[in-house]
């Protein structure tokens, strides 16, 4: 026996019909319900309105009844539901809250846009609509890099849509041009005086120089971003006595790519000597969030960069991991083994990078050219 479908509503707290769960004349949402073998189910109907919800009672019924199914007409997929069934996606892929946040903000943004100029089902999305709202970046987000990834995250969500059989094709997004920050190692004697000027800079915070000056050593040793370096664990120091090595063994936060880097003796007790009240944690007390206490320590290596004199744009914390990382290369050190190191998940996002720093490529280069001179 065919099971009967019931339509009903899950009002929102303010919906004034909020008591009667078949009230057709709201704009809440629409739910199914049915039992089948002693067992009740519901799903959501995917609309918010009651002949929506018809419809979608009559094609769970004929399924419910084994009757042939003709496929589905994705006409009116709302944007709203489209969102949610999307980033339900991206929580069961087990993103992490901040990268979900990011994605639930952006397509918030979008869905306001759009609904701005009359478009409210995902059908309506245009390659003309998408320029509009790619034109609204600037404001929001000044770097380009910043642009280039929501530019990355919007394409996720429309591909998705393509997949789900709500687009018959992906509206073509314009590439976004990012303006690199250039890579800019601090020369040897930039280092020397970075160091000396610690414990100067940070004179009235006892135990602060020292913990700058460890932090700094960590990352121009091991080529860790800041973020890793503050969070890096007393365990993750590994003392290998019989090869009489010390090595940094970590994830990487941003890719949770695997890293294991050898750090100078002297270097690693240093860095294990620093105390902050934390059994665990090398430099972060473990209170409040990571990300609060990373641009905290930003601004104390700012402060630091700044007395010594040494001219850098804002991404000062990088120019250690770019020391770390053109030294090798400088020193014959292959590209693949250097992006291992510094836990790039591909060798191209290295390249990008730091191809001009590698020893002896243009040497080659200009050795395969001259070649062809002589045939």
């Amino acid at each position: 026996m065919t099971p009967s479908v019931t339509i009903f509503v899950r009002h929102s707290k303010s919906c004034k019909y909020a008591g009667d769960e078949f009230c057709k004349r709201c704009n809440c949402r629409k739910h199914l319900r049915w039992t089948q073998a002693g067992k009740q189910y519901r799903k959501t109907a995917g609309t918010r309105s009651w002949g929506g919800a018809e419809e979608a009672k009559r094609r769970l019924e004929d399924q419910l009844s084994g009757k042939p199914q003709a496929p589905e007409q994705p006409q009116g997929e709302t944007l709203e539901h489209a969102i949610e069934v999307f980033n339900q996606d991206k929580e069961n892929q087990g993103l992490t809250a901040k990268v979900l946040g990011k994605y639930k903000r952006e397509l918030d943004r979008l869905r306001q846009y759009c609904e701005s100029g009359g478009a409210y089902t995902v059908q309506a999305i245009t390659r003309e609509l998408l320029t509009g709202f790619v034109a609204t970046w600037p404001d929001m987000y000044p770097a380009s890099t910043t642009r280039s990834r929501v530019r990355d995250r919007l394409s996720t969500f429309l591909r998705f849509c393509y997949e789900a059989g709500w687009l018959p094709r992906i509206p073509k997004l314009s590439p976004i041009k990012v303006e690199r920050v250039p890579t800019m190692p601090l020369t040897g004697e930039e280092y020397r005086r970075l160091l000396d000027t610690t414990y100067a800079t940070f004179a009235d915070e006892p135990g602060r120089g020292a913990k700058v000056r460890a932090l700094i050593q960590l990352m121009r040793w091991s080529g860790l971003a800041i973020r890793d370096a503050l969070t890096l664990k007393r365990a993750e120091i590994v003392h290998d006595k019989k090869q009489g090595l010390y090595l940094i063994v970590t994830s990487r936060q941003k890719t949770g790519t695997h890293v294991s880097v050898p750090i100078p003796p002297a270097v690693a007790e240093e860095i294990l000597a620093v105390s902050n009240g934390n059994p665990v944690y090398v430099f972060w007390s473990g209170n409040g969030d990571e990300e609060s206490a990373t641009k905290n320590w930003a601004k104390y290596l700012a402060r630091l960069f700044d007395d010594a004199k040494i001219i850098s744009g804002h991404m000062r914390s990088h120019r250690l991991r770019d020391t770390f990382a053109v030294d090798l290369l400088e020193k014959g050190v292959p590209l693949e083994d250097v992006s291992k190191l510094l836990g790039h998940e591909s060798i191209k996002t290295t390249e990008r990078s730091y191809a001009a720093w590698v020893k002896g490529r243009q040497a080659r280069l200009n050795t395969l050219v001259t070649a062809t001179w002589k045939e």
